[in-house]
């Protein structure tokens, strides 16, 4: 059921969902949380099935916001002011287990969805933020995030998924959360079942393969540096899409895990002395990463450590390495040029003592 309501208001929401309840009789007690959406028009749909189908293990009201680009009048077809506020109440198959509201605003109100949103709320239960695409660069100074128990983001799936990570390192909060690092879950696991498995040897060195720029890649990297304290090598796996491997290094030989491919999701241990073992690793999907996220409304320490900590462990080489090159590029600048320049570069660097190359 789809209800579709124009120049409406958060009261006369409110109200229809009352009625919706009464009519149905159930309450809105039943949801053990309120998830809020911060989206656009184009991937609504998609990000509105992903919560519905977490939903069914937690149930809860959703309420995504996906401003509108419509230009309106100041009084809508019925003679009344206009609210700059369309709105959909979805109940039943279309809503999974709790209800679904699509909140469309216009204007002015496209700025302040926490009063949107206020009114909505399930009472006495917590509020979990999630922005399946771009994400603000501070979470805690943010509208919605403000007032969210958790707040869930997904770097990979913004424009720059780099330049996201690092607005989410640098402001970071123990109520932040990246999606990135819960695609790793499967990953962790069977890495730490591995090195529980006999015999109990010290790890000398590291190495990661996938995608290059390739976020769960480098958190991975991280999570192993800080945690057997050896060095980390990331290599990039042309034409690979997710993580394909893992080689730890130890004195009787190098103790691996490998998945090729993420069709088929099968990997291959490989343990010194022993006959290659295969086992299920598939790809975690999006909804599993919601559920698993929405299940856990507590600070995640692990993830912590590996964003304040870990990352700047495995990035530090490579950022000293290309400040070496830059600074070996300025003074070639200044070595090479002929003498009869020196004073043009003087004249024209003098702003940029530190020019790039």
């Amino acid at each position: 059921m789809i209800i579709t309501m124009k120049n409406t208001e958060t009261r006369e929401i409110s109200a229809k969902i009352d009625e919706l309840h009464e009519e149905r009789g159930e309450a809105a007690l039943g949801r053990v949380l309120t998830l809020l959406i911060s989206t656009n028009e184009t991937s609504l749909e998609h990000d509105l099935a992903v919560a519905n189908n977490a939903s069914r293990e937690h149930p809860c009201r959703v309420i995504a916001i996906a401003p509108n680009s419509r230009r309106v009048d100041a009084a809508a077809d019925d003679g009344k002011p206009h609210t700059f506020l369309d709105a959909e109440v979805r109940f039943g198959s279309d809503a999974g287990a709790g209800e679904i509201i699509v909140l469309r605003p216009i204007g002015g109100l496209v700025h302040h969805p926490d009063t949107l949103v206020i009114p909505l709320l399930v009472p006495d239960a917590p509020v979990v933020a999630w922005w399946p695409n771009e994400a603000p660069a501070n979470l805690s100074n943010d509208l919605l995030g403000s007032m969210a128990r958790s707040r869930i983001t997904d770097a990979m799936h913004s424009s720059n998924p780099m330049r996201t990570m690092d607005d989410l390192r640098r402001n970071w909060s123990s109520k932040n959360v990246d999606m990135s690092w819960t695609r790793l879950t499967v990953w962790r696991a069977m890495l730490a079942s591995m090195l529980d498995q006999p015999p109990h040897l010290p790890v000398s060195g590291v190495r990661v393969t996938g995608p290059k720029d390739f976020l769960p890649l480098n958190l991975l990297a991280a999570w192993l540096r800080l945690r057997l304290n050896v060095p980390v090598v990331v290599e990039d796996d042309p034409g690979a899409t997710a993580v394909t491997g893992v080689y730890l290094t130890r004195s009787d030989g190098v103790l691996s895990l490998e998945r090729p491919s993420t069709d088929d999701g099968i990997a291959v241990l490989n343990v010194p002395g022993q006959s290659p073992q295969t086992m299920s690793v598939p790809a975690r999907t999006i909804e599993e990463c919601l559920s698993e996220e929405l299940g856990r409304l507590y600070p995640d320490e692990i993830y912590a450590e590996v964003v304040t900590q870990g990352w700047d462990l495995i990035n530090r080489s490579t950022e000293s390495i290309s400040e070496t090159i830059k600074e070996q590029c300025r003074k070639s600048i200044w070595q090479n040029a002929p003498p009869l320049y020196i004073p043009i570069l003087r004249f024209w660097l003098k702003p940029w003592p530190h020019v790039r190359c």
